[in-house]
C-alpha cells in the first residue's frame, strides 16, 4: 500500500459524498445508495492503506535485526516456539 493507495481511498469517499447529495437533492434513491457505498469503501480502502504502512514501518527494524544478527533471531524464534508447543500440550 503507498500514499496513492490513501488518496484513492479519499478520492472515492468524496466522490461518494458527492453522489449522496446528489441522489438526496434529486430524489434519486439508486444514487444516494450508490455514494453511501463509494464513502464506506474509500474508507476503508484509506483506512487500510494507513496501517499497512504503519506495519510495515514497525516491521522494518526487526528486519535489520535479523539481517545482522541471524543466529539470535533464529534461537529466540526456536525458543518461543519451544515455548508455544510446552503451553499448547497442557
Amino acid at each position: 500500500m503507498s500514499d496513492a493507495d490513501q488518496l484513492e481511498g479519499r478520492a472515492r469517499n468524496v466522490t461518494g459524498k458527492i453522489q449522496d447529495v446528489v441522489g438526496n437533492l434529486t430524489g434519486d434513491l439508486g444514487t444516494q445508495v450508490r455514494g453511501k457505498i463509494n464513502q464506506a469503501a474509500g474508507a476503508a480502502q484509506s483506512t487500510f492503506a494507513a496501517a499497512a504502512d504503519e506495519a510495515r514501518e514497525l516491521t522494518n527494524p526487526l528486519g535489520e535485526v535479523v539481517k545482522n544478527r541471524p543466529l539470535a533471531a533464529l534461537l529466540t524464534v526456536g525458543a518461543l516456539g519451544f515455548a508455544l508447543g510446552l503451553l499448547a500440550r497442557r
